[in-house]
């Protein structure tokens, strides 16, 4: 612990932090660790195994010491997860180009760990980070790597643990979204948090309001933006084209469909919004509404199909007509 810091990261990340939130004064920041030190491991490495219960509280106090030097640093962090992805073990894999950061947790050891360390420290030291807990995929049922939502269940089914967990995260990598709606039904207090995975074309946004649709108010894309070159990128996964990529040589920035297609979300839907009822999506046309905390109605449209769609859109006794584009979203909001 005397040789805990930050440093590596004042040269680029934290930077980068800080410029991003002078552009955007409202952004939040989210932090979660792909493993504990090496040491405090049953591997002794940062590949897979996981962490040895007699180093629970110094790796509670690591949480601490990152959240207070990022403060310290210009940098507050919004929320933390304990473990990105806790179903995976990297160091099973016999494929070396598989051996990437990872630790593998149960629910239950995340359960005592928050309880019993975790949240108390956050708040002895009077940080107001919160905890989202699980930050893994939305399957009802376990799968492989895959806990699924049984794995929240655990935790949040103990009440002393669920006083310092402020929500649930979840990937989109297996299962379908109607998980989070399966977890909500038993959960309804909780927030729902969409933490990684990225959407591709129109497809993508008919997903992304699918998401939505299932108790869903907060979509973090994974890798926004990587050069022409699909660089840097460590592996294994092949790396697929980002929302932005950047020219390695002119350092110039190319706006893809996907950003305008998140804009079409991020730009229309304020912080605070609650979803409210809409008729259910039918083949390629899919939507979701929202009400800003301003009164006004967002509607979001998308349709998946080739051809031009006519959609008649009725709201009380008002009505509007909408011919949408082969694969195109659109936005329509209606002053409260």
């Amino acid at each position: 612990m005397k040789r805990f810091s930050i440093d590596k990261d004042r040269d680029y990340i934290l930077p980068a932090l800080r410029l991003a939130r002078e552009m955007n004064k409202e952004l939040l920041f989210l932090a979660s660790p792909w493993s504990p030190p090496g040491w405090m491991k049953t591997t002794g490495s940062l590949i897979g195994g996981s962490l040895l219960p007699q180093w629970y509280a110094t790796y509670a106090d690591y949480f601490v010491k990152f959240l207070k030097g990022y403060d310290d640093a210009g940098v507050q962090v919004y929320a933390v997860t304990v473990q990105n992805e806790p179903g995976v073990d990297r160091a099973k894999e016999k494929d070396s180009r598989w051996h990437y950061p990872s630790c593998h947790w149960t629910g239950d050891q995340e359960r005592d760990f928050i309880r019993d360390h975790l949240g108390p420290a956050l708040r002895r030291h009077g940080l107001k980070t919160r905890i989202w807990c699980y930050d893994h995929n939305y399957n009802v049922s376990p799968k492989d790597d895959d806990p699924g939502i049984d794995y929240p269940r655990t935790i949040l089914s103990d009440a002393e643990a669920a006083r310092f967990v402020d929500g649930v995260a979840f990937h989109g990598y297996a299962g379908l979204p109607d998980g989070m709606s399966t977890f909500h039904s038993q959960f309804p207090k909780t927030p729902i948090h969409f933490t990684e995975g990225s959407i591709f074309g129109i497809r993508g946004g008919r997903q992304l309001i699918d998401r939505l649709r299932n108790h869903d108010p907060v979509i973090t894309p994974g890798s926004p933006i990587i050069d022409d070159n699909r660089k840097p990128n460590n592996g294994p996964f092949r790396a697929g084209r980002t929302i932005l990529s950047l020219n390695p040589v002119s350092l110039e920035v190319s706006e893809h469909f996907d950003f305008d297609l998140y804009g079409q979300f991020m730009k229309f839907i304020a912080r605070g919004a609650v979803r409210i009822e809409s008729s259910e999506p039918s083949g390629e046309l899919a939507n979701v509404v929202f009400r800003n905390p301003d009164g006004n109605l967002v509607l979001i449209v998308a349709n998946g199909a080739k051809a031009e769609r006519e959609v008649e859109i009725l709201n009380g006794s008002s009505t509007a007509h909408l011919s949408l584009r082969p694969e195109s979203t659109a936005t329509i909001v209606w002053k409260g």
